[in-house]
């Protein structure tokens, strides 16, 4: 994984120089809380309902031991005893006093992490495949080009006041899991036809009150032209992307409304001017970032499928949790593990401090010293010696991370919501949770199977609900609580923005609501191995809204 240089250390440090002379200034009353709040968000700090909210920058998702260990102190330490991993593979801290966070920073900046460009009108975090490095049908690892386009992106002065946020994903293979189809840039990592690397380009995706899926504008892009070509997209967009209007202002809107030929157009103009100057990445700056990344020593661990065999026939539930949440890696003496922070009844997303630092423990016994954030807010484990997986399971119930259900209906996506966030219009967690407990059997998970569930507590779509197979999203009506349901999204290679299927249910019908769909899912699929998101694609929305309003309509 990337380590810092002089220049990152030094710039990291004296920008928590700098907002520790900007909160002693606002502490002691010397500026404004409006005067504050551009300085603030520059730093990942935001004003939520009851406390202030740190957002901390994982790149692309992956961190060491030690900073993960960062992680659990700073909980232990400055919050209340836990963090929040977020969509955009981050961790959020709900309830830092703003005195702490320079103090915060400053424990940041010594394991080489930091809160910059955590928010604010400017290029996000940039997120990759979680899986990266280690998954068997990637082309190449992406986190290099990741770590390329966040060194291009950080305190760029061309663009750190777009019109508004924006962000990038990079996936190395076929299967997207990063999402690229949902950003404002998606970048596919490919082959061309002489073997060359380069990447298939998507532009204007996005969530929010107007979901657009990104579309492709250039299908082969070389990997030396990557940030002259994304100069050029950021160069169109900084100068035609609306600035008088918060809620046209994504790229996805100058998208729409130009059109996607004469955005491709200008973007292809642009990229004219600048292909051949300074931008062009040189080789050897290409393979010099690429060697950060290079994969530990993997050695030969041949005895790892019996000892999964054994384990097996020992232990059911370590058996279910090896189907559920391992998956192949590029050596086949080893495996990639899924730590569900979605424990039956538990604030997706969520771990304690003792959790992060029980993890590392793991992480660095087991896995050479390497995790992941994904951006279905759970942890990975990429590198674990198939010998070693039912010693890293034991550890895992040992601090209550051993839930086996990745990618079921439990491993719900949820945002803050109301309990939080001063956007919100509902609450998310306490659906989550009633949801989670309702399908809390394993057994019926599995006889259900894939199913992402995505949950948002506001038009803002933190949750991604848009792109949930099933998408729920809270809305306030009349003073109360409202959940209005989306069937048929999905963020994969096939990405698509779920249907409103009809009205919005209470929180009390919410569950029911749910309930209902899958029934009527599992008795309208065509085998056990016809998915969720499968079968609503053949069939449409026709006999789910039946399921759900049929009384209604006889009624009326």
């Amino acid at each position: 994984m990337y380590r810092y240089d002089e220049f990152d250390q030094d710039f990291v440090q004296a920008r928590v120089a700098e907002f520790s002379d900007q909160v002693a200034r606002r502490l002691a009353g010397e500026i404004t809380e409006d005067q504050f709040r551009p300085l603030r968000l520059m730093n990942g700090v935001y004003l939520q309902l009851h406390a202030y909210m740190l957002r901390i920058a994982v790149p692309y998702g992956t961190l060491n031991s030690k900073q993960l260990r960062m992680l659990g102190h700073i909980a232990r330490k400055y919050d209340k005893g836990y963090g929040h991993f977020t969509t955009r593979q981050n961790i959020q801290f709900n309830w830092p006093a703003l005195s702490d966070i320079p103090a915060i920073l400053a424990d940041l900046a010594s394991v080489e992490m930091h809160a910059i460009q955590t928010s604010g009108n400017c290029i996000r975090n940039v997120t990759a495949d979680h899986f990266a490095g280690a998954a068997a049908d990637e082309v190449a690892d992406p986190r290099p080009y990741a770590e390329i386009l966040r060194q291009w992106s950080s305190v760029h002065p061309e663009f750190s006041f777009l019109p508004r946020k924006f962000k990038i994903a990079v996936t190395g293979a076929e299967r997207d899991r990063a999402a690229i189809q949902t950003h404002d840039i998606g970048l596919h990592l490919k082959k061309n036809a002489a073997g060359e690397l380069g990447f298939a380009v998507y532009v204007g995706g996005g969530q929010g009150r107007t979901p657009m899926v990104a579309k492709k504008i250039r299908d082969f892009l070389p990997e030396a032209d990557l940030l002259s070509y994304c100069t050029a997209i950021l160069r169109v967009y900084n100068l035609y992307g609306r600035r008088d209007n918060k809620y046209k202002a994504r790229i996805k809107i100058l998208v729409h409304e130009t059109g996607v030929e004469e955005i491709t157009r200008q973007v292809e103009a642009e990229w004219q001017e600048l292909k051949d100057q300074d931008l062009k990445l040189p080789e050897a700056d290409i393979r010099a970032i690429d060697a950060y990344f290079a994969p530990p020593a993997l050695i030969e661990r041949p005895e790892g499928d019996e000892a999964v065999k054994l384990a097996r026939l020992d232990s059911k539930s370590f058996s279910e949790w090896l189907d559920q949440n391992v998956v192949t890696h590029r050596h086949p003496d080893y495996a990639a593990v899924t730590i569900s922070l979605k424990g039956i009844g538990e604030a997706p997303g969520d771990a304690s401090d003792s959790q992060m630092e029980a993890v590392a423990d793991i992480a660095e016994k087991y896995s050479f010293d390497e995790l992941r954030v994904s951006h279905e807010q759970n942890l990975i484990l990429p590198h674990v010696a198939r010998a070693d997986l039912k010693a890293v399971y034991d550890a895992l119930v040992g601090v209550g991370l051993a839930t086996a259900n990745s990618n079921l209906i439990t491993d719900i996506i949820s945002c803050p919501g109301l309990d939080y966030c001063a956007l919100a219009t509902a609450r998310s967690i306490p659906v989550a949770q009633e949801i989670s407990r309702r399908f809390a059997s394993l057994e019926r998970q599995r006889d259900i199977g894939e199913l992402k569930l995505k949950i948002s507590g506001c038009i803002n779509a933190c949750g991604h609900h848009h792109v949930g197979h099933i998408g729920i999203l809270g809305v306030e009506k009349k003073g109360a609580e409202l959940y209005q349901v989306t069937l048929g999204g999905s963020a994969d290679e096939n990405t698509s923005v779920g249907e409103i299927i009809g009205r919005g249910f209470s929180s009390e019908e919410i569950t029911d609501a749910i309930e209902r769909i899958v029934e009527t899912y599992l008795g309208l699929r065509l085998d056990p191995k016809e998915t969720f998101i499968d079968a609503y694609r053949r069939v449409g929305p026709a006999p789910f809204k039946e399921a759900l309003y049929a009384g209604e309509a006889k009624a009326a």
